[in-house]
């Protein structure tokens, strides 16, 4: 029995620094094994690229503007603010039931400005010749208000004729007709992948005629383009404003263009 050599106290100690070994032995692993899945959280993760090719990519999207917007102002002057007030509100309210009444929603119509300002005369002295005559002086002429509102336009079909009727139910001011989209991001991706597909083609291409693989992308700029005005003009300039007949402008929507210009580093091998 003394030959064995876990009996006994000896044996026991031996037993345990077995265990304390096999114990650290064990933590050893685990520390070395998280540090190596720490080290892989993505890919090509302190593996820098040293060997790559750099390509640039273009694509252009079109597409038809599905909102029109443009701005129109109620102007009044009276002898008092209450009295400017009264029938600016009087104009503000036709022209919305107006735009309401032709489809227009009220989350589409927006006051974006409204200010009260004095207005004033300068009136001269009437001197008597070789008198000493003092300047003239400004007179209180009464109080403009003025209150602007936007409106957007979700069928731009109807942009021409509800351009003449705010004029014809009091607007003095119509102006900055603007067209645009409600997902203004759609044709920028349509443009940005057919500029990352034009760079992945030329990639493939210089690829082969180096004799090398494509193995990751390891970098990644996009510089797009903006959104040119489309072209649009009136019959009559006054656009029912104060003329004799008011005649709706013709709106040519257009076509706009998004341009896309991508720059793609790839590693190599």
């Amino acid at each position: 029995m003394e030959g064995l050599p876990f009996i006994g106290p000896a044996g026991e100690r031996l037993r345990k620094a077995l265990l304390v070994a096999i114990i650290l032995l064990a933590v050893f692993l685990g520390l070395k094994s998280l540090a190596e899945l720490q080290g892989l959280r993505y890919i090509g993760a302190g593996v820098p690229a040293t060997n790559t090719i750099s390509v640039s990519g273009y694509g252009e999207a079109f597409g038809a503007a599905d909102i029109a917007t443009f701005n129109f102002s109620v102007v009044s002057e009276k002898s008092t603010v209450a009295a400017a007030q009264t029938e600016a509100t009087a104009k503000i309210n036709a022209i919305s039931k107006y735009l309401k009444d032709a489809g227009v929603a009220e989350k589409d119509i927006q006051t974006t400005d409204y200010s009260v300002n004095p207005q004033y005369d300068y009136q001269t002295q009437v001197c008597a010749a070789g008198v000493y005559c003092p300047g003239g002086k400004q007179v209180l002429r009464g109080y403009e208000v003025r209150q602007t509102t936007t409106v957007k336009i979700r069928d731009t079909a109807k942009a021409g004729d509800l351009l003449t009727g705010v004029g014809t139910k009091g607007a003095t001011e119509v102006s900055g007709l603007n067209f645009t989209f409600d997902d203004p991001n759609k044709l920028q991706d349509d443009a940005r992948g057919k500029a990352i597909t034009d760079a992945k083609k030329k990639a493939d291409e210089l690829a082969k005629q180096l004799g090398v693989r494509l193995v990751r992308v390891v970098s990644f700029s996009e510089n797009g383009g903006g959104y040119p005005g489309p072209m649009y003009y009136a019959k009559d300039s006054a656009v029912g404003m104060g003329a004799t007949a008011a005649v709706a402008p013709e709106i040519s929507v257009g076509q706009n263009k998004v341009q896309s210009n991508v720059s793609v580093t790839y590693e190599i091998r």
